[in-house]
């Protein structure tokens, strides 16, 4: 069977299924794991995706009003890799390749590959993925044990979270310049962590946050997670929230509770590693109940 994966999250679950050795494409995000580098890339961005916050915003906007995506499919490539399976998404135009953009590209085809369409809006939507691939790849007794698995390490997390007698409240940001609030599986992830979430809700998408409305709410902790960014670069996004009126008088700011992660590793990516994702929530908010050992990896404290 040949596999084409349009978005790294899928990636990621045919690797967790064992069947890594059956991809043979693809797109340009994916990087996880290490051996995936070397396939044949089949997308490309159709903006410039350096620069602010607030340029990537404004070109991604743009190209929504002229475009069904805002990645464009290499149709020759993709055709020329013969896939079975092509592995792609309708949940997001900004996240991945959308469902129109593959259905377009595969349309002459005279013996079109079948397309799995991948819509993760709350975590039963990604196990219900995780078995939707597995079925199209001839292994569904994989994706039973891969979903056991996640579930009950996320249950043992959030099993002894419930039982903290304090829960702080927290605001989770997927974008800063605007603000975004996280929203689809993030809030879930938040409350089994044992958090409070304040913005965002599960299952829907992420929604804008005014300022004044995140000043008001004065969170104890707030978690920056930038979509497609790293630790790094979400760090050099840092002193656009430090220029906003009255950020240093924030409860999380004054008691160094703010902390940087790498969204576009973990919680980005609806996939197998959103439990790695709920360990580092639960470290940020218990690290003497949870020390799992992400920071420095998967999370830092914020240089304010």
């Amino acid at each position: 069977m040949r596999v084409v994966s349009l978005l790294p999250s899928s990636t990621e679950i045919v690797c967790a299924l064992g069947m890594a050795d059956h991809l043979v494409g693809r797109s340009h995000e994916c990087d996880y794991p290490e051996q995936v580098k070397a396939l044949p890339v089949c997308t490309a961005p159709k903006f410039d995706p350096h620069g602010t916050s607030a340029e990537i915003n404004q070109r991604v906007r743009e190209v929504l009003r002229e475009a069904l995506s805002v990645y464009r499919v290499d149709e020759a490539l993709l055709q020329r890799l013969q896939p079975d399976v092509i592995l792609t998404q309708s949940l997001c135009e900004v996240c991945a390749v959308s469902l129109a953009e593959v259905q377009k590209a595969v349309c002459t085809w005279s013996q079109a590959a079948r397309i799995v369409s991948l819509e993760p809006n709350r975590l039963e939507d990604i196990f219900a993925d995780i078995h939707r691939v597995a079925e199209a790849l001839g292994v569904p007794e994989s994706g039973e044990r891969l979903v056991m698995d996640i579930r009950w390490r996320m249950e043992v997390v959030a099993d002894r979270a419930q039982r903290l007698p304090h829960k702080p409240t927290v605001a989770c940001l997927e974008w800063i310049d605007p603000l975004m609030a996280a929203g689809n599986w993030i809030p879930q992830l938040v409350e089994m962590a044992g958090g409070i979430n304040l913005f965002g809700e599960a299952g829907a998408h992420s929604p804008w946050l005014a300022w004044e409305a995140l000043r008001e709410a004065d969170p104890e902790v707030i978690i920056l997670m930038p979509c497609g960014f790293d630790i790094a670069r979400t760090a050099q996004d840092l002193p656009i929230l430090q220029a906003l009126e009255g950020w240093h008088k924030l409860r999380a700011v004054q008691t160094g509770q703010v902390y940087l992660t790498d969204g576009n590793q973990y919680f980005n990516r609806p996939g197998p590693r959103l439990l790695q994702s709920l360990e580092i929530l639960a470290e940020i908010l218990h690290p003497k109940v949870f020390p799992f050992g992400h920071r420095g990896k998967g999370w830092q404290v914020a240089s304010l």
